[in-house]
């Protein structure tokens, strides 16, 4: 989940896998799988660094499940 800003200044959390499509048309919008359409205040470029930063944190937590050492 990413956390953007509608042009009223209203933040949300939107899952990122269901991304389709970011457009600045000048305003960012965001197309869904389902074809749902979200303008927000966030640039192309900062909704792919939201999304590349999430990832990064679900798979690096992902990669170290099973990995911890249990104190003794």
């Amino acid at each position: 989940m990413i956390e953007v800003t509608k042009l009223n200044g209203t933040k949300f959390l939107i899952n990122s896998n269901y991304i389709q499509i970011v457009e600045e048309t000048p305003d960012t919008v965001l197309t869904l799988m389902d074809g749902k359409k979200y303008i927000v205040k966030e640039s192309r470029l900062e909704i792919k660094n939201l999304v590349t930063a999430a990832k990064q944190a679900y798979f690096g937590v992902a990669a170290n499940i099973g990995t911890e050492k249990i104190a003794e």
